[in-house]
């Protein structure tokens, strides 16, 4: 069974993502901040995390990212950004930072899907 770990501080954007991607062998994990992302991954190893990048609190996305890939617990485990920020700074910083895909806010179901198969496999 893969796991997947969405971080988003929205519960609605959460539960769209994981009504989304459910099936029969994948489990949804979720986390509303990088904090609780990190603590996640650490105990349930995720085979992919979906990141926000704006996030309230101390850590946003990026730093939750870069934590996540020195670690060598986590760092093979791919990251597909999901965010509303759609700058070519954002974008070029979280690939630099070692994500995996990125994806805008407003997303299409169908691309959602096809870069999660794509990281996935």
């Amino acid at each position: 069974m893969k796991k997947i770990l969405v971080v988003d501080d929205q519960p609605t954007i959460r539960r769209l993502v994981e009504i989304s991607l459910r099936s029969a062998d994948r489990e949804i994990l979720e986390a509303e901040s990088g904090e609780k992302a990190i603590e996640v991954a650490h105990s349930q190893k995720p085979d992919l995390i979906i990141m926000d990048l704006m996030m309230p609190g101390g850590m946003d996305g990026f730093e939750a990212v870069q934590i996540l890939k020195s670690n060598p617990e986590t760092r093979d485990c791919p990251v597909l950004v999901l965010t509303a920020k759609d700058q070519k700074a954002e974008r070029t910083r979280a690939f630099e930072i070692g994500a995996g895909d990125y994806l805008a806010k407003p997303f299409k179901l169908n691309v959602l899907m096809n870069k999660v198969e794509k990281l996935l496999n």
